[in-house]
């Protein structure tokens, strides 16, 4: 049997080389490293806001225990750091809660005299300041005036 040389010709150009298939699998690489990039940064974005959400509950708890507390005994309770892992509730129970083994807190609180105020008067007014970490960075300082 004798095959012309069209027939040999349809039959070199069927099926794909390894350099067109090689080809064809980089730019299909390509377009889905596009699809999929935007999904993986989403992903890490929406971590991000959550420690900045759990950073300010804690701020905020903390803040609340302060303001709850009588105004002579603020500065002499409150000015310490609770390292990673070592968070406490307002009970003193340390939170054993695995979502909270990064954060640190530190809170400062100190007397301060408002402008109107006479320097050789005790002062009626404490700042005071809870900063809150995630991993060694600060991503929440909550700043709160307490009066007499």
């Amino acid at each position: 049997m004798r095959i012309d040389r069209r027939s040999r010709r349809r039959i070199r150009t069927r099926g794909f080389t390894l350099a067109e298939a090689t080809l064809a699998m980089v730019l299909l690489g390509i377009a889905a490293a596009g699809v999929l990039l935007p999904f993986a940064s989403g992903a890490s974005v929406q971590a991000d806001g959550l420690h900045r959400t759990l950073g300010a509950v804690l701020a905020n708890d903390l803040v609340e225990q302060i303001a709850a507390t009588s105004f002579d005994q603020i500065v002499a309770t409150y000015n310490y750091t609770e390292s990673s892992g070592q968070l406490k509730d307002a009970s003193g129970t340390t939170l054993s809660n695995s979502i909270y083994t990064n954060f640190s807190r530190e809170v400062s609180c100190q007397y301060v005299h408002v402008p109107q105020q006479d320097d050789a008067v005790a002062s009626n007014f404490i700042l005071a300041t809870v900063d809150v970490a995630y991993g060694g960075l600060s991503i929440v300082t909550v700043n709160r005036l307490i009066s007499k």
